[in-house]
């Protein structure tokens, strides 16, 4: 009897230890599975519907990997730097490497942040015109618009003087207008107009439409490129030389042979440091977020046409996610590697 009740005895010590085991097996599973269980993370984006995209991208993989991830957090691009430098934030995927570079070194740079990876490589920046003018007139450059004659023609407002469609006080590129027209010498004969970036553009679409010659900053990828298409209703105007407000006039401002006054640029991901280092799989994951420009262009243009809510864009993501599954199962399975 005590040689039943003992075997008995071994028998459930056994079922426990192998039950213990199973748990403990699916528990790794789990970690393994989804390493940021349990952590919260903080996105913090530009106030621009039209670059939420790629920020969607990177929140859902996030997710995915068991992270809580919050409502971001919408500010400029200098404040952006600064609450990720102080921790107030913990990640990125909107710092353009060349143009803001000066809000990363200000905000602590490399001592307190870490660019991550590189979002959308080959990003554009420059100044257009509509394309029947610019034969009509034979005009190439933006030094042509020193030319009273051909400033007038891009006059919107009767003062006499061409009027740009400019860039929003806060984005940086701001600077960059205001330094090209005191460099080429513009200044007696162009206005920078600046304020709501989207609201200036319809304006200047609707002009286009009117038959009336434009003259406009942006950027690509961005909507605008696919209603106003480059070689067909526009062409991008040559400067005259790289001029750039931080003197670094080294850097590459060529695209097809024309040089367009900007840095060719790309759009990074960047991490707090203090984030990066406790959380190597979050890290890992948003060192391999990179979508194309050509998808964000088309994405925004979907806005443009009217899906631009916030469950609109969410949707995007999801669909282009489904789209790329197997480049963003391989992104997760590398994030998930570097948690072990």
């Amino acid at each position: 009897m005590i040689k039943s009740r003992f075997k008995e005895l071994s028998k459930s010590i056994i079922q426990l230890t192998a039950a213990a085991a199973l748990a403990t097996s699916a528990s790794s599973v789990i970690a393994a599975d989804k390493p940021g269980e349990g952590v919260e993370v903080t996105p913090i984006f530009p106030s621009i519907a039209e670059e939420r995209f790629r920020g969607e991208i990177a929140i859902a993989g996030l997710q995915e990997l068991g992270y809580e991830v919050e409502e971001p957090k919408e500010t400029e691009y200098a404040t952006m730097m600064l609450a990720l430098s102080y921790g107030d934030a913990d990640f990125t995927v909107h710092l353009w490497d060349k143009l803001h570079d000066t809000f990363y070194k200000k905000a602590g740079g490399d001592d307190t942040m870490v660019k991550a990876g590189d979002v959308i490589p080959g990003v554009l920046q420059g100044y257009l015109i509509d394309k029947k003018t610019a034969d009509a007139h034979n005009i190439t450059s933006l030094e042509d618009l020193k030319k009273p004659e051909i400033a007038k023609l891009f006059d919107a407002d009767g003062d006499g003087k061409a009027d740009l469609t400019g860039c929003n006080p806060g984005w940086g590129c701001e600077l960059v207008i205001d330094h090209h027209i005191d460099a080429y010498g513009l200044g007696d004969t162009v206005n920078h107009n600046r304020g709501s970036y989207f609201a200036l553009m319809a304006d200047t679409i609707t002009r286009y439409n009117e038959g009336k010659p434009i003259l406009y900053y942006t950027w690509v990828p961005q909507w605008i490129s696919g209603v106003l298409v480059e070689d067909k209703d526009v062409v991008w105007l040559e400067v005259p030389k790289t001029d750039l407000p931080d003197g670094n006039n080294d850097v590459n401002t060529s695209f097809n042979g024309k040089n367009l006054g900007f840095a060719v640029d790309k759009i990074m991901s960047v991490v707090n440091k203090d984030f990066a280092e406790e959380n190597p799989a979050a890290t890992k994951l948003l060192s391999l977020v990179q979508i194309s420009a050509s998808d964000e262009s088309a994405q925004n243009l979907k806005m443009q046409d009217g899906e631009k809510s916030a469950d609109d864009i969410k949707r995007h993501a999801q669909e282009w996610i489904k789209a790329n599954r197997g480049t963003y199962d391989s992104w997760l399975d590398e994030a998930r590697a570097a948690a072990n």
